[in-house]
């Protein structure tokens, strides 16, 4: 007789020994999650009748704010962090732990500049300041230096500006 694994561990969706040690924590997770073409972040903290989500942010959102570019890369994904961390902040969330699911901790990732943007909105999430990106990369400077505009509607030397313009709206009101 053979036993058959729960269906999301079978399509490799979830690591259930890593959630359990998650869940057992105790502490709010902030789940960062990376699409084609977007990034979502939520504070969610666990309920035996399913998870409940306190707070969440998408890259969608930013628009609001008047952000240009694509939605999936590094700084995008540092203000959509941003925006989750200023959200759980007056949610009265003060601490949390980062679940990345089954991404790949991959330094300097799109899931770290998410980290970074929910830390400097005053969570306190234990992590390593070496898988952080570089300030510069979270600016934008990488994209900047790239002169192919072929691919997008929109200037690749605008990105640092349109990103501190959009940091600095949500650090004034969110």
């Amino acid at each position: 007789m053979t036993t058959v694994s729960f269906r999301r561990k079978r399509e490799e969706k979830t690591n259930y020994g890593k959630r359990l040690k998650l869940i057992a924590s105790g502490e709010h997770r902030m789940v960062v999650r990376r699409t084609n073409k977007n990034v979502i972040t939520q504070i969610v903290k666990f309920n035996e009748e399913g998870d409940k989500i306190i707070v969440s942010a998408h890259t969608n959102e930013l628009k609001k704010y008047g952000w240009k570019c694509a939605k999936c890369n590094i700084p995008a994904a540092y203000l959509v962090g941003l925006l989750c961390g200023l959200k759980a902040k007056k949610a009265g969330v003060e601490n949390a732990i980062l679940d990345i699911g089954m991404h790949p901790p991959v330094k300097g990732s799109v899931i770290f500049a998410a980290l970074k943007g929910a830390v400097d909105a005053g969570l306190n999430i234990p992590h390593s300041e070496e898988a952080i990106p570089s300030e510069d990369r979270i600016a934008g400077k990488h994209i900047a230096s790239n002169n192919v505009t072929k691919f997008t509607k929109f200037d690749p030397k605008e990105v640092t500006k349109n990103f501190t313009e959009v940091k600095n709206k949500l650090l004034k009101g969110v």
